[in-house]
């Protein structure tokens, strides 16, 4: 997995509204768990935007007064009104000990239900997933080529060396819809007949005279 340097510095938690007064000066108030004590640091606002506004996931190299971590973003909060960042939880990483991280997903290829005239839909963005830190990829791909009309791709149908997918097996991470635009083959029209023939009710005997 990518990853991304932070630079910061300690704060000191135990002064009167200290979260406020860091925010003040264009810093962001954040803490770094899951190691042998709690760090309480701020960087400024800038060095978080490409981690924050960013599709994909990284490794963070956080240097605190010289000090280095690895770490994940784990929790962000925002302002309810400006959307401005007020807080930011780090997970510090252990090589050896496996850290839950959400991947975004990348489809590749062309799939061959769109150029006949399906529709692409995304049902997810990220996969869920747990893993040591060094088995993580930057991001899951699927190649889409063979995907054709009704086809779709679960969670069950993607597997990563080493890593262990957390979301239910059976969701849906993207399917080809029909659309009314579709051109139906013969063996899609005849599919479709002996469908609704299936489904048409039976209908009821004409009674005797």
């Amino acid at each position: 997995m990518k990853s991304l340097a932070i630079s910061g510095s300690s704060r000191d938690v135990s002064k009167k509204n200290s979260a406020a007064l860091t925010r003040k000066n264009g810093n962001i108030p954040c803490v770094l768990y899951g190691g042998t004590e709690l760090v309480h640091f701020s960087a400024p606002e800038l060095a978080f935007r490409n981690l924050v506004y960013s599709p994909n996931s990284y490794i963070v190299e956080l240097n605190v007064d010289g000090k280095e971590y690895k770490a994940a973003m784990r929790e962000i909060q925002f302002h309810n009104v400006s959307d401005k960042i007020l807080h930011i939880d780090f997970l510090e990483l252990n090589d050896s000990k496996p850290v839950m991280m959400d991947l975004p997903i990348k489809l590749t290829g062309s799939s061959s239900g769109v150029k006949e005239g399906g529709k692409l839909v995304m049902k997810m963005r990220n996969l869920k997933v747990k893993a040591l830190p060094s088995k993580l990829p930057d991001n899951v791909e699927i190649a889409i080529d063979n995907l054709g009309i009704g086809a779709s791709v679960r969670v069950k149908d993607i597997t990563i060396d080493g890593v262990e997918l957390l979301d239910a097996p059976n969701n849906i991470i993207v399917n080809i819809k029909m659309t009314r635009d579709v051109v139906e083959t013969p063996a899609a029209a005849a599919a479709a007949k002996g469908a609704a023939a299936k489904a048409a009710p039976a209908k009821a005997a004409a009674p005797k005279k």
